[in-house]
């Protein structure tokens, strides 16, 4: 161990003195443990804490008297000085005492943890200066794309006694570019090569401009490349004359500087990476914070985009920012349009941005452009400097024409493109730089992309407040601060485009609901006209036929069916409510061949048909026998005569309204609509329980008329007969006996007398041929067998497999489980052989199905029309049928539902 510096009596060199201390920190540490008195402790402490500490980061500088010693400050994370330590504590250095070589690292740890680049090259230059007693220097940093790469001055002649605040200043005040190859430094950036000037004037690269200026004359320089870790030229540090007037920098001194240079090279670069963090943090910090504070203001267009504008504003230091909506698609027109427009309409999105400079273009390509592609913005948003309430106007294209501003919105609107104009003057030939873009100096335009990637607007940036140009970081954090906004406008722009659509509905509602409902004139007829018997209309049996009631009387009908079942008094229904309501209903019923008011009529009176004479009101309470009639007369309100299907493949509203049972959702829609018609309500005496519960009802028992739900439901019903279930009161097992029943009464035409089950099933067949006919035209596309027109003479072969497939298996486990249903089986039976018998006949080519009689034989045919083409060979027990009709009989065997 080297014993401690002696002093002989004299005083003793503090600088020797420190360093062995710091040689031997164990020893220190123990004496001051053991040894060292509580008044020399407290003296240590105070003169510890008095002098100026950073805990934040290792910052090493020159003190402020500009002598040359050193003051090591506290690194990042040192511990703070409550904490009654002594660790990581160096005292002042003195520059001048040390050799090279320690002077050297003293000036590596200085810049070895700093991590501010602006701090980190001002020390360099210091340094530099140091350590080869340069008078002054200058450091750049590369920027640009690889193609197209230049300098950029970080500081510009600094001395070593230079301040940072006066360098800052200074570089603040003027920034010097030099593209790659011109001049000393850009020699020295593109060619990776150190070069030193011994007589500077005589050096044609040497620009003088600067001594001119300043009136200093530049004799000598050394310049040198600065690299990354890869290698890569991240700047250039360049140093002028000696202090001690050498001729010269001599081979120590390049070699001092490129031995530095290289440490400094990886301090930049972690300065660098570090900065571009920081700022990563800070933008993804202020992205977040825009993101909440737009998406919690999405009820009004104009405080949404002046949150925008402020935030846009405080982001980028700009004076001015404006936003230009373009047509917000909110005019009748445009909804009309959009109405008429067919399904799959392609959408016309914007391209992926680009970026362009004011070079790349010129203020007439942007007049030009604007006469030929003129940007129809509707509402113009804008925010200056220091105010606090946006500007919002609704310009005409007079106006539009008229404004530089908006032109050159526009362009970036037409372009799809990012623009960013340096000099706005310059940009703008004479003639056009008056006017709204006289006080413009810089320009930012970005395009507004919503979430469909659709352009809807321009945001625009007016001057930065410190005069320089906005810069490819302005640009990016712009760029990302626009999709935010993009989205936050397009959202709002929904929001009130809902709203006035739900307005627009309510008052659509208001007139369909007038007009649906009964006139008061028919309504008063209805309430004096006496109501038949039941037996009159023949309501108990499964055998009622519709066909010889006039409209009037299937109302009076459906009032009986109410009577009989005690359900007005027992719910104290206004008559005259019933009345109307009936009423409505009906008229509520499209004229289509099938589904219309009298197939309702038939599916309601079945059902009651089930309650008296079928039993079924034994397992049924009042309100549910209520709930279910109403479901069954309401179950195919305003039918179309087409299918979910349809709906479906034409992407109808309906259809996009709900995406499973499509129309029964929509019968349930306006079942509910006419109950909410004033004078329509026949629940409105019913409690709120009740009103709940028969509503549900109701729901359930339309939803169940879709077949799809019936298929769903069926094998749970089937597993609950199988296992002898026979209470049905719990609400699971009276909801699937609800749906078996109006499944039941829904297809109950099946099960009707030959002569009606054949008169609609034909009426059944038009409809679904209508169907395939608008299908061929609308979608051109082939129809299913069932809704061919061509292919009309496999109705009967397909009535069979609808019946085997659906309405047997129901009836028969109906009829089983409650015996009192026998008929609906029987008849739907014996209808089965006639569609059986009248199929083979149609195989054999007896029949014609497409004429008033179904079964009317080949024989009575006229001769004329036995000689287009019907050979036919006929045998007392056997049919020998060609080899085309026992192909034609394969495709018969397909099953398809009728109803």
């Amino acid at each position: 161990m080297v014993p401690p510096p002696q002093t002989d009596g004299c005083e003793p060199d503090l600088a020797a003195v420190g360093t062995w201390l710091e040689s031997n920190p164990e020893i220190l540490e123990q004496w001051f443990r053991h040894h060292a008195s509580t008044e020399l402790r407290k003296k240590a402490l105070d003169a510890i804490t008095s002098a100026p500490v950073n805990t934040i980061r290792t910052q090493p500088c020159l003190n402020s008297n500009n002598t040359n010693q050193l003051e090591i400050w506290y690194p990042s994370g040192a511990p703070k000085t409550n904490e009654r330590t002594l660790q990581n504590v160096r005292p002042q250095c003195d520059l001048e005492s040390l050799v090279e070589p320690e002077l050297f690292m003293e000036l590596i740890r200085d810049i070895a943890n700093e991590l501010n680049i602006d701090v980190l090259c001002h020390k360099i230059l210091r340094n530099v200066s140091l350590l080869t007693n340069a008078d002054r220097g200058s450091l750049f940093l590369t920027k640009g794309l690889p193609d197209n790469r230049f300098l950029v001055s970080k500081f510009f002649d600094v001395r070593h006694d230079t301040s940072f605040e006066e360098a800052m200043r200074l570089s603040r005040t003027e920034e010097i570019k030099i593209p790659f190859g011109v001049g000393i430094a850009g020699t020295v950036a593109k060619n990776k090569v150190m070069i030193n000037i011994k007589d500077a004037y005589k050096d044609p690269r040497f620009n003088s401009e600067v001594d001119l200026r300043t009136g200093y004359k530049t004799n000598i320089i050394l310049c040198m490349p600065i690299c990354s870790y890869e290698g890569d030229v991240i700047g250039v540090a360049q140093i002028i004359n000696k202090t001690d007037n050498s001729p010269e920098f001599s081979n120590h001194d390049v070699e001092v500087f490129q031995r530095y240079l290289t440490f400094c090279g990886i301090g930049i670069q972690n300065a660098q990476l570090f900065e571009v963090s920081v700022l990563e943090y800070k933008r993804n910090q202020i992205l977040l914070n825009l993101a909440r504070s737009i998406f919690e203001e999405q009820n009004n267009l104009e405080c949404l985009v002046t949150k925008i504008m402020r935030e846009a504003q405080d982001l980028l230091k700009c004076e001015r920012c404006a936003v230009y909506l373009l047509d917000l698609d909110c005019c009748e027109a445009n909804h009309l349009q959009r109405i008429v427009e067919r399904p799959g309409k392609a959408i016309q999105r914007a391209a992926p941005l680009n970026r362009m400079v004011s070079g790349s273009i010129t203020g007439q390509d942007m007049i030009d452009n604007f006469f030929k592609r003129p940007s129809p913005f509707t509402t113009i948003f804008e925010l200056r400097e220091g105010g606090n309430k946006t500007l919002v106007s609704r310009p005409s294209s007079f106006d539009l024409a008229g404004s530089t501003l908006a032109q050159i919105a526009g362009y970036a609107a037409s372009t799809g493109q990012i623009l960013n104009i340096g000099d706005v003057g310059e940009w703008l030939c004479e003639k056009y730089s008056e006017g709204d873009a006289e006080s413009a100096i810089t320009i930012l335009c970005m395009p507004i992309i919503n979430g469909q990637r659709t352009l809807i607007g321009v945001a625009q940036l007016i001057n930065k407040e410190n005069g320089a140009p906005f810069t490819d970081c302005d640009v990016s954090l712009f760029e990302a601060f626009a999709i935010f906004c993009g989205l936050g406008i397009h959202n709002t722009q929904m929001y009130e485009n809902a709203c006035k659509l739900m307005a627009k509905q309510k008052v659509a509602l208001e007139c369909l609901s007038y007009h649906a409902t009964a006139s008061n004139d028919a309504t008063a007829k209805l309430v004096k006209e006496e109501i038949p018997s039941a037996e009159s209309f023949n309501l108990y049996s499964f055998t009622f036929i519709d066909f010889d009631l006039s409209d009037d009387e299937t109302c009076k009908a459906t009032i009986r069916m109410f009577l009989e079942c005690n359900l007005v008094q027992q719910f104290h229904i206004p008559y005259e409510v019933l009345c109307r309501w009936v009423l409505s209903v009906k008229k509520n019923y499209r004229p289509v061949k099938y589904h219309n008011w009298r197939h309702a009529l038939n599916v309601a009176q079945t059902m009651f048909a089930m309650f008296k004479t079928g039993k079924m009101e034994r397992f049924m309470n009042d309100l549910e026998m209520l709930g279910l009639l109403v479901a069954c007369l309401c179950h195919d309100l305003d039918h179309r005569g087409t299918n979910n299907a349809f709906q479906t493949k034409t992407e109808s509203p309906l259809a996009i309204l709900y995406s499973t049972s499509t129309m029964e959702h929509h019968h349930f829609d306006q079942c509910v609509m006419i109950l909410n018609t004033d004078s329509n309500n026949i629940f409105q005496a019913l409690s709120p329980e009740d009103y709940r519960r028969v509503m549900k009802l109701v729901e359930t028992a339309i939803l169940s008329t879709d077949l799809a739900m019936y298929f769903k439901k069926r094998n749970k019903f089937l597993e609950l007969i199988d296992n002898g279930e026979f209470d049905w009161q719990s609400d699971d097992k009276k909801d699937l006996l609800s749906g078996m029943m109006m499944t039941a009464c829904d297809v109950s035409a099946i099960a009707k007398p030959w002569e009606v089950q054949h008169r609609i099933a034909k009426l059944v067949a038009d409809e679904f041929f209508d169907q395939g006919d608008l299908e061929k035209m609308q979608l051109k596309e082939q129809p299913i067998a069932m809704m061919d027109r061509e292919r009309k003479d496999e109705l009967p072969q397909m009535q069979v497999g609808f019946i085997d497939v659906i309405c047997l298996p129901l009836y028969r486990v109906l009829s089983e489980t409650f015996p009192w249903m026998e008929p609906l089986y029987q008849g739907t039976f014996e209808n089965r052989q006639h569609w059986q018998d009248l199929a083979e006949k149609v195989d054999m080519g007896l029949t014609w199905i497409d004429h008033d009689y179904i079964d009317k034989p080949i024989e009575a045919f006229t001769e004329s029309e036995e000689s287009k083409g019907f050979e036919l060979t006929v045998q007392t027990l056997n049919t020998v049928s060609s080899p085309a009709a026992a192909e034609n009989k394969k495709r018969h065997k397909k099953l398809c539902c009728m109803l």
